[in-house]
């Protein structure tokens, strides 16, 4: 199944996605639109929801535009097999992006508002951050 995401929608901004994957292990996969692919990470616990709360984002491969709308099984056998759903999913305005600290306001249908992410061990923290001047 596949939901209609177009990015004309969004104006200015590019898109984001949410999927909930049950793979081995259950996580929700990350994707921000950018040079016309998808950068992507696996949110072992999902993106935070409060200003201070930090979350491990653990870099994956890019994967194409096409995939900002899949929603399905992946079979086994396969990289990342299983149960694939969009949990969240729109638009989202990037007010800096760097290899040290990426920053940006989602707007989505559930997940709204500043977010910055920043290297970690490896990996990336995201950091719900304050909304009062998110614009």
């Amino acid at each position: 199944m596949k939901r209609k995401i177009k990015s004309k929608s969004c104006g200015d901004m590019s898109r984001f996605v949410l999927q909930e994957h049950h793979a081995t292990n259950l996580h929700f996969d990350f994707r921000l639109e950018k040079f016309g692919t998808l950068k992507s990470w696996a949110l072992p616990k999902g993106l935070p929801t409060q200003p201070g709360d930090k979350k491990l984002a653990i870099p994956t491969p890019n994967h194409p535009l096409s995939y900002i709308s899949f929603e399905g099984i992946i079979p086994k056998g396969e990289y990342g097999a299983g149960k694939v759903k969009i949990a969240d999913y729109g638009c989202y305005m990037p007010k800096l992006w760097k290899d040290n600290k990426i920053e940006f306001i989602l707007y989505g249908k559930k997940y709204k508002g500043k977010y910055i992410m920043i290297p970690f061990k490896g990996d990336w923290l995201i950091i719900k951050g304050n909304d009062i001047n998110a614009t």
